[in-house]
C-alpha cells in the first residue's frame, strides 16, 4: 500500500481513525474546527464551503491513490489526516513519530445499519440494493471494507491503553450524550485546551452547534457538492446522525447476535457499549 510505504508522519500530525460509518465526518469537522480555531472565525470558516473530508483527507482513499505521491511538506502544522486502516496496518512512520491518533468507534448495530445504507447508495442505479439480511450475514461474519469490525476496534483500544498520551479512544454514543465534555477532552488531547476566556465566551458550545449534524447538513456544499472520496456526492456522507436507529431495521434475532458477538469479542478487554443488550 502506497501510503504505508511513502507517507512520512511528523510528530505534530493528527491522524483520525475509525471504521466506516462511525461518525468520521463529524469527527473531522470537530477536530478541524478545534485545532484551527485561532486561524478561522465562524463567519468565513472553511467548513461553510468545503466538505469535512476535503479538509481532513484520507491517506489511503484520496492522497495515495493511482500511484500518486503527494507533496505534503508545506502543509501548516498540525497536519490533519484520516484513515480507516486497522491499527496494525497504519504506516510505520505514524507509530514511530509519536503523532496523535484519535479513534472514534460506534455501536456495532448502528454502524452496520449506516454502512448498509451507505454501500447501497454507492451501487450503480441499475443494480438492486443488497438485502439487509444478506449484508448482515457478511458483517456478522467479519466481512467489512476494512476487515472484521471487532478486531478493528480492539487494535485501537489496546493501543489507547498502552499509549494513552498518543492514542485517544472515543465512542460516538458518549460524544452525542455529552458533546461539551468530549469537545473539551478532544481539545486537551490535541494540546490546545480551551482557555478560561474561551470558556467564558461559550466557544465550546458554539463549536458544538457549528459542527452539529443539523448545521453541516444545512450547508449547500454538503447538499450538492462532490467529494474526492470515491467520487461520490457529499450528501451520501450524511444520513441521520442519531443513536439507536438500528431499532428501526434489525430484527430481535439480529440484535441479539451482534450483542452476543460483541460480548464475546470485547468484554474480556474491558470494552463495552451502553446499548448492547437493549
Amino acid at each position: 500500500m502506497a501510503c504505508g510505504e511513502r507517507f512520512e508522519a511528523c510528530k505534530d500530525d493528527i491522524i483520525l481513525n475509525s471504521t466506516p460509518k462511525s461518525g468520521t465526518t463529524w469527527l473531522k469537522a470537530l477536530t478541524f474546527t478545534i485545532s484551527n480555531r485561532a486561524r478561522h472565525d465562524f463567519h468565513n470558516h472553511p467548513l461553510l464551503t468545503t466538505n469535512p473530508h476535503a479538509l481532513v483527507p484520507f491517506l489511503e482513499l484520496e492522497l495515495y491513490v493511482y500511484g500518486q505521491i503527494p507533496d505534503l511538506t508545506n502543509l501548516p502544522s498540525p497536519r490533519l489526516f484520516s484513515s480507516h486502516l486497522p491499527y496494525e496496518l497504519l504506516p510505520t512512520s505514524i507509530i514511530e513519530s509519536n503523532c496523535r491518533i484519535i479513534y472514534l468507534c460506534r455501536n456495532p448495530k448502528d454502524t452496520f445499519v449506516s454502512l448498509w445504507h451507505f454501500l447501497n447508495n454507492l451501487l450503480p442505479e441499475d443494480e438492486p440494493p443488497v438485502p439487509i439480511e444478506e449484508a448482515f450475514e457478511l458483517f456478522h461474519g467479519g466481512i467489512s471494507p476494512y476487515g472484521p469490525f471487532w478486531e478493528h476496534l480492539l487494535g485501537y483500544w489496546k493501543a489507547s491503553l498502552e499509549r494513552p498520551e498518543r492514542v485517544l479512544f472515543m465512542k460516538y454514543e458518549d460524544f452525542k450524550e455529552d458533546p461539551t465534555f468530549h469537545c473539551r477532552r478532544l481539545a486537551e488531547f490535541l494540546g490546545c485546551p480551551f482557555s478560561t476566556e474561551e470558556e467564558r465566551q461559550g466557544l465550546v458550545e458554539k463549536i458544538e452547534r457549528f459542527c452539529s449534524f443539523k448545521s453541516l447538513t444545512s450547508l449547500e456544499v454538503n447538499k450538492s457538492g462532490k467529494t474526492g472520496v470515491l467520487g461520490k456526492a457529499n450528501k451520501n456522507f450524511f444520513r441521520r446522525g442519531i443513536v439507536g436507529d438500528w431499532k428501526n431495521h434489525l430484527t430481535a434475532e439480529m440484535s441479539e447476535k451482534l450483542d452476543q458477538l460483541s460480548r464475546q469479542k470485547l468484554e474480556a478487554f474491558g470494552l463495552t457499549f451502553k446499548d448492547v443488550g437493549k
